[in-house]
Formats: C-alpha cells, sequence, structure tokens
C-alpha cells in the first residue's frame, strides 16, 4: 500500500515556492555561472522564516548555504587565477565547484519533489 502526504495549501504553497527558487538559482547557475543567483537567495532569505519547522525550511537552508560556499570557492578560483602558477589550479577548482553546485540543485529538486528534508 502506498504511503500518501496530504500537504495543507500553505505548505504545497511553500513547497512551489521553493521548487521555483531552485529553478531560479539553476537558471542563473546555468546562463551567468550563478551571478544572478542573489536574486533568489534574497528571496530565500525572507521566505525562510515562513517555513520553520517544515521539511521546505531546510531546502531553503540548502540553497542559502549552496550559494555561500559557491560563492567562496568560486572568488578562491578568482585569487589563484591572479597568479600565473595558479591558473590551472584556478580552473580545476571552478570546475570542480561548478560540478558541486550542479549536483546540490539536482539532489534539492529531487527531495524536494519527494517531500523530504535535506540534511542540513
Amino acid at each position: 500500500m502506498e504511503q500518501e502526504l496530504v500537504l495543507d495549501p500553505q505548505l504545497q504553497s511553500s513547497k512551489e515556492l521553493a521548487w521555483w527558487l531552485y529553478i531560479f538559482h539553476a537558471a542563473s547557475f546555468l546562463f551567468s555561472l550563478g551571478a544572478f543567483s542573489w536574486i533568489p537567495l534574497i528571496i530565500n532569505f525572507i521566505k525562510r522564516p515562513d517555513t520553520a519547522g517544515t521539511f521546505v525550511h531546510s531546502h531553503h537552508t540548502w540553497q542559502i548555504r549552496s550559494f555561500l560556499w559557491y560563492f567562496v570557492w568560486m572568488a578562491l578560483g578568482g585569487v589563484f587565477f591572479f597568479t600565473l602558477i595558479g591558473i590551472p589550479l584556478a580552473w580545476l577548482i571552478w570546475g570542480l565547484t561548478w560540478l558541486w553546485k550542479a549536483y546540490r540543485l539536482l539532489k534539492g529538486m529531487i527531495y524536494l519533489n519527494e517531500n523530504r528534508p535535506m540534511p542540513v
């Protein structure tokens, strides 16, 4: 027998918003390497308190942490890029960071679709 989770309208609305924020983060990530992810990030910060006590809260936290760590690693790659010897290392850092961010976005979307909280 299958088990079905019934969401109230407010939780369903919060889940849909989190889904759209994942989409906006992913679009920004693909088309601008995350340069415009600050827009959905602000919405994550504004809407996260409204979801306290639900599994959606962990998805907002997941998206915020993903952005912040992505920014840190991209900036570190930028520091290495300004040194002649560090250019290959910068490209390696950027490539691994890109893969890591893609993994975080996909994992978040899958967990949200399955109504599961993120391990934050």
